[in-house]
């Protein structure tokens, strides 16, 4: 029993002690707070001379510069290829032979008509009465009116079918002419040197005419095709030199140029469905690229173009400039350890340094709080 009285009462004088403190520390003073930028770290900043180059990084793949189709000439089976994919070829050498014997039997239809029609139409002006011959009938009489009328409307049409005769000759010579051409193309001579790729197939046993066969490519001759925004588009310039990273050969580096912005943008402004397209707007830009023997068609690359240069500038990190409306500052150490605000212009800004027009002097601390 008197256990039991020992352990209550220790119990309740526990409670009564946490009470007590809990008490005395919500009714003490707050400790007073510390003022100012004690304590609370900082970055500085030194303004330095040196060259400022902005850029504009794009990515994309490699495309060959020049590219020449092989298209087949006529509709044909092939005798014989005399060329393999990927062969090195010179302009000249026969890529592939063609049958004509088809080509052939058009070529003798159409000699034929042709000469048939030259030899109406011979017969036909044979045939035509003379100025004399027409003014002797007149004169002679014995023609009623309608006699003479059916004489009449009788060389109209004859002279009708003349001119119609003369159109098929045309037509039949013209003809003639492109199928004799296509004739001369059944044996194909390759139309520019380089690297022979077949399209599809390789090596066909027939084709019709126009189909694509292959091309010729230049391996020297490549170039990267990328795509930028439209707020990068207005800082390129046709020439600007390029520094080109091949993404598989972390050890291979080209130079190259832009050869070619475009002024039409990949995306449209309006969906098929008539709904707004807000996407940002994409515009070509090709760059052209230095011989390298690694290089082929559809790699990954990573191009740096440099947009802007000026050598011994004064700069401080982009990060140290600050913005108050219109106008532009920056923090600078004052007196007793205190900071000040100066007022600053700038220049050409890039992601990493910002010219200093006025405001700072080469050796200045800049601090970033």
């Amino acid at each position: 029993m008197k256990r039991k009285t020992w352990i209550t009462a220790a119990a309740a004088l526990l409670v009564v002690g946490i009470s007590a403190v809990l008490y005395v520390q919500s009714h003490s003073k707050p400790a007073k707070q510390q003022t100012g930028n004690q304590g609370a770290p900082s970055l500085t900043f030194k303004v330095t001379r040196e060259d400022l180059i902005n850029s504009v990084e794009v990515k994309g793949k490699t495309s060959y510069q020049n590219e020449t189709y092989v298209n087949a000439p006529f509709t044909a089976d092939v005798k014989s290829w005399a060329v393999t994919d990927g062969a090195q070829v010179k302009r000249g050498d026969t890529l592939f032979v063609l049958d004509t014997t088809t080509l052939d039997d058009e070529i003798a239809q159409l000699q034929a008509s042709e000469k048939k029609q030259e030899l109406e139409l011979n017969l036909s002006e044979f045939q035509r009465e003379t100025p004399a011959e027409q003014e002797a009938a007149a004169a002679g009489g014995g023609l009623t009116e309608r006699e003479a009328k059916q004489r009449y409307a009788d060389a109209k049409s004859r002279d009708v079918q003349e001119e119609i005769g003369r159109l098929n000759l045309q037509h039949m010579r013209s003809q003639l002419s492109q199928k004799s051409e296509k004739r001369k193309a059944a044996q194909f001579a390759a139309p520019e040197d380089g690297i022979f790729l077949f399209d599809g197939t390789k090596q066909p046993q027939s084709v019709k005419e126009s189909e694509r066969i292959g091309k010729i490519v230049d391996l020297t001759k490549l170039e990267l095709v990328c795509y930028v925004g439209e707020y990068d588009l207005f800082h390129l310039k046709v020439d600007m030199p390029v520094d080109v990273r091949v993404d598989a050969l972390k050890n291979t580096k080209l130079q190259g140029k832009v050869e070619y912005i475009s002024k039409f943008a990949k995306n449209t402004d309006d969906n098929s469905d008539g709904s707004v397209n807000t996407a940002a707007a994409q515009f070509q830009v090709r760059i052209s690229l230095e011989p390298n023997e690694q290089l082929i068609a559809g790699l990954s690359l990573t191009a740096t173009i440099m947009t802007d240069k000026k050598p011994d500038t004064l700069v401080v990190s982009t990060l140290a400039i600050q913005r108050d409306k219109e106008q532009y500052y920056v923090m600078v150490p004052g007196e007793q350890g205190n900071l000040e605000k100066r007022e600053v212009k700038i220049g050409l800004e890039t992601p990493e340094n910002t010219e200093i027009v006025s405001g700072l002097n080469e050796g200045d601390t800049v601090i970033l709080q």
